[in-house]
């Protein structure tokens, strides 16, 4: 076969412009890629917005589960991300709430309440019925035996000074209302928010 210079440059750009179109998916190679490509993992995720229990910067994040939500099954969450659609951080996030998803799956995390009895060295497991009974119990007796109904004066004061609340800074404002609402309740002078300490 005899090929001038100018037929081999006609050749090469005739082959150059079939296969580019093939690989734009226009001739029969393109079902071939469109098969083997990996399809986004969280097209079946569902999604959360929560909030960053980090600091007091209070950061939107998007968190990703899979699972159908059925009572007897677990959800696993396979990705966290910043909300583009939060006003405090616009979808961004600093070092450590770009590591929450290691967080939530690290071996050492606490997943239930822990017990040391008075004088004890060792934490033992409790249920949260337990927990939240025996914290219940311990606020009501201290507030029996320390509220000050009226002072010196004869005042109505309803102060419970001997035992205080630190709130959550990355609380939304409707929750941090109710916090101030529920402490304020109780008599309770001594109380303070996280983003300060």
């Amino acid at each position: 076969m005899d090929l001038s210079r100018r037929g081999f440059i006609k050749l090469t750009g005739a082959t150059l412009a079939t296969s580019s179109l093939g690989a734009l998916g226009f001739g029969s190679c393109g079902e071939a890629v469109a098969e083997n490509v990996r399809p986004f993992k969280l097209t079946h995720a569902k999604e959360t917005r929560n909030t960053c229990t980090y600091c007091s910067v209070a950061c939107g994040i998007l968190i990703y589960t899979l699972g159908d939500g059925a009572k007897n099954a677990r959800s696993d969450i396979i990705h966290i991300e910043g909300d583009p659609d939060h006003p405090v951080n616009r979808g961004t996030l600093c070092p450590k709430g770009s590591a929450l998803l290691d967080i939530v799956h690290a071996p050492t995390r606490l997943q239930v309440p822990k017990y040391r009895k008075p004088g004890g060295t060792e934490f033992e497991e409790v249920s949260w019925d337990w927990a939240l009974d025996r914290i219940a119990r311990l606020m009501k007796d201290d507030r029996d035996k320390n509220f000050i109904a009226k002072n010196a004066e004869g005042t109505t004061v309803n102060r419970w000074i001997s035992t205080g609340m630190l709130a959550a800074s990355a609380s939304s404002t409707e929750t941090s209302y109710l916090t101030w609402k529920v402490a304020r309740s109780f008599g309770m002078l001594v109380f303070d928010n996280q983003a300060r300490v």
